[in-house]
């Protein structure tokens, strides 16, 4: 009896030394984990990457707005390999000055991660388009990424040779490469199937020149590649339906003025044209008039409500009427600033809005300010008598 008391005791104390074993474990360990959580922004720092201090100090000596690349690209920081100096050495080479290979690094700091062999290759072959060094140069310091986005210099090459063979020219090519470097990074498949649809799109419409069909409308818009086909096609149908366009009329604006349109999601034309016409309607506009303001100048369709009745209302609140608006709807492609201070230095020259040609809100600034020039130059005469 008493040995096996002896062992029920024994395991007694075993299993209650082992329970306090298990609590006192499990405290410790939520402890652990409960401080661990108050000093987690501490850990997480000291966990992060080191920035290579090498590649920092190249930099730096470079005159790089290091913040700027730091914001834009933090992870090159990080990397043990980076080629700056073979990449200062390269367009040092081309014609670039210090400061113009120190902005391209500021915006886009990956252009360091290219090898010497890729940028050689990748600039011969923008070499058969682009017609000197000087120009690429230049092309970079307004656009580092369209240069130095892809390093698939092999499908730069083929898709290069497959636009030249659809006809589009070197001056197209040039127009793609700076306006829409993607272009060129997108899978071959990708721009047949677009080209293709296009030409498509062009023998239903009753045109008999697909080839020159696709070198209008991509040079009308660059963009226009690197679009879904089908929100194109949706696009192309709704303007069609939405403003009864014959076949012919479809071409003459998706060939001409309304070629950029063609990016906008469908939804967001269908809203913003939705929202054209109640605002002129509320104006007193005819259906009729709507639809020849909008073909005349199709670029308002990219207006929201919003910024579309505030241009309306600045010009309306100047005594300019809506008749003069829908005779010159491209004056809504100037900036609401633009507007207003231009029609204050008109009325201050004596210019009456009301009963002149407005179309001058929308000239370029140069032609406008010779045309404010002479106008001040008038009135002083006038004053002057």
């Amino acid at each position: 009896m008493a040995p096996r008391n002896l062992l029920y005791m024994r395991s007694n104390f075993l299993f209650g030394s082992r329970c306090w074993m298990i609590r006192f474990s499990a405290e410790i360990l939520f402890k652990s984990v409960s401080f661990r959580l108050f000093s987690m922004k501490c850990d997480n720092a000291d966990s992060e990457p080191l920035e290579n201090e090498e590649l920092l100090n190249n930099l730096l000596t470079m005159g790089v707005d290091v913040d700027m690349a730091r914001k834009r690209q933090p992870g090159v920081f990080n990397r043990t390999g980076t080629n700056e100096q073979n990449l200062k050495t390269f367009l040092l080479s081309k014609g670039a000055s210090k400061e113009v290979i120190a902005s391209i690094i500021s915006r886009y700091p990956r252009a360091m991660t290219r090898t010497p062999e890729s940028l050689s290759n990748r600039w011969d072959l923008w070499r058969r388009i682009v017609t000197s060094d000087l120009e690429i140069v230049a092309i970079l310091e307004r656009s580092p990424e369209s240069f130095f986005r892809s390093s698939n210099n092999l499908n730069l090459e083929k898709n290069m040779e497959f636009l030249y063979s659809v006809g589009l020219t070197r001056k197209c090519l040039c127009r793609l490469l700076t306006n829409a470097p993607r272009t060129f990074s997108n899978s071959l498949d990708l721009n047949k199937q677009m080209v293709e649809f296009l030409q498509g799109v062009s023998l239903s419409l009753g045109h008999n020149d697909p080839t020159g069909f696709v070198k209008k409308i991509v040079f009308k818009n660059p963009f226009i590649l690197i679009q879904s086909t089908k929100r194109v096609k949706t696009n192309i149908e709704f303007l069609q339906s939405a403003f009864n366009l014959n076949n012919e009329q479809v071409l003459v604006l998706i060939c001409g003025p309304g070629a950029k349109i063609l990016d906008l999601s469908n939804d967001c034309m269908r809203r913003n044209y939705t929202n054209i016409k109640e605002r002129l309607f509320s104006l007193g506009c005819t259906a009729e008039e709507i639809r020849k303001f909008v073909l005349s100048c199709p670029d308002v369709i990219f207006l929201g409500q919003k910024k579309f009745s505030d241009k309306i209302d600045c010009l309306i609140e100047e005594k300019i009427s809506i008749s003069q608006i829908i005779e010159n709807p491209q004056i809504l492609d100037s900036s609401i600033s633009t507007l207003k201070s231009r029609i204050k230095e008109l009325v201050n020259a004596g210019y009456n809005l009301s009963t002149s040609n407005i179309s001058l809100l929308s000239w370029s600034q140069k032609r406008y300010n010779a045309k404010l020039k002479k106008l001040n130059t008038g009135q002083n005469v006038v004053l002057g008598n």
